[in-house]
């Protein structure tokens, strides 16, 4: 599962650092943030990883967060927000390492068997024996046959985050009992244990269940798991879990899990004053505050984030390819990824795919094959375009000029600061951008409804089947596409990379694919960073995980 970042980058340092962008027009080709740029972002993982019988049975663990709108996370208006929260109270049936190997959850799933015959795949999950949801309600093959119906596309009424993979399979039935579920595929899916993860109680996969029910709503009569719903405050937007009595495997470290809803400087406040046990170091501001911090650590890794700039091109000047490809040959990523690391004494090469990292197996620098920066050549290009500049310096074209919006989410600082790198990259150009402000709350609106002509926005990677989220960056038909880029034909092409069996040669076909899909210039990645925490000593099992989610039931604190 790939999930939309809940909210806006959150930049903090000095709005000066963004004149270093105004020198950014020679037309030389930016390398790195910094100089010697390593060739691969880190793979580091840093979450004091303590077994379950070494963790002390009590306590409680609170951090900054809230609940979404939405809070189904199959839905496309879901957030990451509302997977993080998800998974507390319901099932975590599939998780995986930090290097992504599949790891099964017997406490769910007491067997799976894949098997190909015929060139068509088939996945037999055996369900525990005492898995039920709270309700009382068995978790049996009716639960997976739930979950694929409602994500597979067939029936337009469910606002589905995805189709990939679900409309692949053919048929869920019953196995040798009801405990049993398989699972037939049209082809082969290498990835096909990101489908069922999770899923959902049969009653939350109606059409109105599943889009309506769990706005600013938690049903913990429809979860399972180690910890259940204990408050769901929905005016201050807090919420505690507690143990689950109805929970059939080891029981969860924790007394409670607490999330108390706060923005990020009043987060890294209410860490400073020993209100919270864990925050977020985002930028050098929050890492500085936090830093040195008696009975504190600092825990720092790789990480499966990737922020890039999206281009609406239903936009009226971004419409035009030409245009799209000129400001993306006039951003010079480099400076961008100085201006965020700035303090953080952090490098890395600049992302070159949406779906894969360059730590992972088979990743290529799909960007650089198809896009240098070069200021000089973006003029060209738009002077090919009938795009001239007038006195002012601004180009237009049958009297219109080339003005372009950029969103901005919040009031941060470096969110400014980059911003403000932007119009002075493309000014030299002939591009007047105006920058536009929009509330935090907005966030999930300026995305839906597309408010915007340029917007920089992140994505995390659940698992590391990249190749299967092509189609959520690069397909016409896909609402996650904010872009609204694509054709038909390249749909065709993407989805033909999905039914490839072996991940060796699928990654290679999805590198290919990728490079066809960036030359429509309306997607560029910038940057990924570091993920860096700020704990309190003793904390187990959370921090930089990169693909691994440590299960609720062993998160808690040291002996």
């Amino acid at each position: 599962m790939r999930a939309r970042l809940a909210l806006p980058l959150a930049l903090v340092a000095a709005v000066s650092v963004a004149a270093t962008a105004c020198d950014a027009s020679s037309g030389k080709d930016g390398g790195g943030a910094g100089t010697a740029a390593p060739k691969a972002a880190s793979s580091v993982t840093d979450y004091n990883p303590v077994p379950y019988d070494k963790v002390k049975d009590g306590g409680t663990y609170t951090t900054a967060g809230t609940f979404d709108d939405q809070g189904n996370p199959f839905n496309v208006n879901a957030t990451l927000t509302a997977s993080r929260v998800w998974s507390w109270y319901n099932a975590d049936a599939i998780t995986y390492s930090p290097t992504g190997e599949v790891q099964y959850n017997p406490d769910y799933y007491s067997d799976v068997k894949v098997t190909t015959e015929g060139g068509d795949q088939k996945v037999v999950l055996t369900i525990n024996e005492k898995a039920a949801f709270n309700d009382g309600t068995p978790i049996d093959w009716t639960a997976i046959e739930a979950t694929w119906k409602a994500n597979n596309g067939s029936d337009k009424g469910f606002d589905a985050s995805t189709t990939d993979g679900y409309s692949q399979i053919t048929s869920v039935t019953k196995g040798e009992n009801a405990k049993q579920a398989v699972i037939t595929f049209k082809g082969v899916n290498p990835a096909w244990s990101t489908l069922f993860t999770t899923f959902l109680h049969p009653e939350a996969a109606t059409v109105a269940n599943f889009n309506k029910a769990y706005i600013k709503k938690a049903h913990p009569e429809w979860g399972a798991g180690p910890y259940t719903v204990g408050e769901w405050d929905t005016h201050s937007g807090g919420i505690t879990f507690v143990r689950n009595p109805k929970w059939w495997g080891k029981k969860g470290k924790l007394d409670k899990r607490v999330y108390v809803n706060l923005e990020s400087t009043a987060a890294v406040n209410a860490f400073k004053n020993g209100q919270l046990d864990y925050t977020s170091a985002v930028d050098a501001e929050s890492l500085k505050q936090v830093k040195g911090l008696k009975g504190t650590e600092i825990r720092s890794g790789g990480s499966p984030f990737e922020y890039s700039l999206h281009f609406n091109t239903k936009s009226a000047n971004l419409a035009d390819t030409a245009v799209r490809k000129a400001v993306q040959q006039s951003i010079d990523r480099s400076q961008i990824a100085k201006i965020q690391f700035q303090g953080l004494d952090y490098k890395e090469p600049l992302p070159g795919s949406a779906v894969l990292y360059s730590f992972q197996k088979g990743y290529e620098d799909n960007v650089s094959k198809v896009l240098t920066y070069a200021p000089d050549e973006a003029r060209k290009t738009l002077d090919e375009a009938g795009w001239k500049p007038g006195a002012d310096g601004i180009r237009a074209k049958d009297g219109k000029k080339l003005t372009i919006g950029y969103t901005m989410v919040g009031e941060d600082p470096l969110d400014k600061a980059v911003a403000g790198a932007f119009a002075a990259m493309l000014k030299p150009v002939g591009v007047d951008l105006v920058i536009k402000k929009a509330d935090e709350a907005d966030f999930a609106k300026v995305i839906s409804e597309r408010r915007f002509d340029l917007f920089l926005s992140g994505n995390r990677s659940m698992d590391p089947f990249g190749a299967r989220y092509l189609c959520d960056f690069y397909c016409s038909d896909r609402d996650s596409n904010i872009t609204g880029a694509g054709t038909p034909e390249l749909d065709k092409k993407i989805r033909d990379v999905l039914g490839i069996e072996d991940l060796g040669k699928q990654t290679a076909a999805a590198n290919e694919v990728e490079r066809e899909a960036l030359q429509q210039y309306a997607f560029l990645p910038l940057f990924s960073g570091p993920s860096t925490y700020s704990v309190k000593k003793g904390l187990a099992n959370v921090g930089a995980t990169i693909f691994y989610s440590p299960l609720p039931e062993t998160v808690g604190w040291e002996k």
